[in-house]
């Protein structure tokens, strides 16, 4: 009965609200409701359904899949390596700090889209300009994030730590990595999602391959129920993504012990 309460209604909720949208979507699309948004050209759901079997028994929308999986997960692991070392140097040495903020600064409101003509230029292949975008679009939350949480080290337990013959090396790996452990996830799991939102730009502009190729080339030969299919596959790829960096966090976090407040 608590679990129902407490989790089981909390669900009810979500799938309901879903289950809304979806039927404000078909009444929309049915009945070609044009007041400010048009819906005019959009598809309703059943089509975009019927349009989902066919490509589930495409073995080109795989590959679209599985080529940004690869995207994904090639530049999403150069960002966390070097945004984690790049958000400790700064977070632990004021002269790193001056070194890499001004960079930082400049270069993280660029959005992903105007970084395309630049890492055409500069790159060797199509290829390599794509997940140079998307490793961009990973790295600025994990770096700052990880800044965030070095900084917030209480120095008490680093005096604690000196104080009992630890050297630098020992105070990084046992005091201040593990107290910026939540920030640093946290930059994880928003990295990822701006890593999607990245590579669907670099996809769109140069790519052969790939799920945000796939929903371009739909709008571009008008087959409208695919721009909807594609969009909704990176969506639920995001979303299990970032679900799957959180999952995999949940253990190095066992010290903080339940929370949630009341909700």
């Amino acid at each position: 009965m608590g679990w129902f309460q407490d989790k089981g209604l909390s669900w009810v909720v979500r799938i309901l609200a879903i289950i809304g949208a979806i039927g404000v979507w078909q009444l929309a699309s049915s009945f070609q409701w044009s007041f400010f948004l048009s819906f005019e050209n959009v598809p309703t759901p059943v089509v975009v359904f019927d349009a989902l079997l066919a490509q589930l028994n495409n073995a080109e929308f795989y590959k679209h899949i599985m080529v940004s999986l690869q995207r994904i997960l090639l530049s999403y692991l150069l960002a966390v390596v070097i945004g984690v070392l790049i958000g400790v140097l700064m977070g632990m040495y004021k002269i790193a700090e001056d070194i890499f903020l001004p960079y930082i600064e400049i270069l993280r409101p660029i959005p992903a889209v105007a970084w395309i003509p630049m890492a055409i230029l500069v790159m060797p292949t199509e290829e390599s300009s794509i997940i140079f975008i998307t490793f961009l679009g990973a790295l600025f939350p994990i770096i700052l994030n990880t800044v965030h949480g070095v900084e917030q080290t209480p120095v008490n337990l680093i005096r604690a730590a000196k104080s009992f013959g630890a050297n630098g090396r020992n105070i990084l790996w046992h005091v201040v990595l593990p107290g910026a452990l939540p920030s640093i996830l946290a930059g994880l799991a928003i990295g990822m999602g701006v890593a999607w939102f990245s590579l669907l730009a670099g996809e769109i502009i140069s790519g052969q391959y790939g799920i945000g190729y796939f929903t371009w080339s739909a709008y571009t030969l008008v087959e409208y129920p695919n721009i909807i299919i594609g969009m909704l596959i990176i969506g639920l790829l995001g979303t299990g993504s970032t679900a799957l960096v959180r999952l995999m966090a949940k253990p190095m976090l066992r010290w903080q012990g339940e929370k949630g407040g009341n909700r």
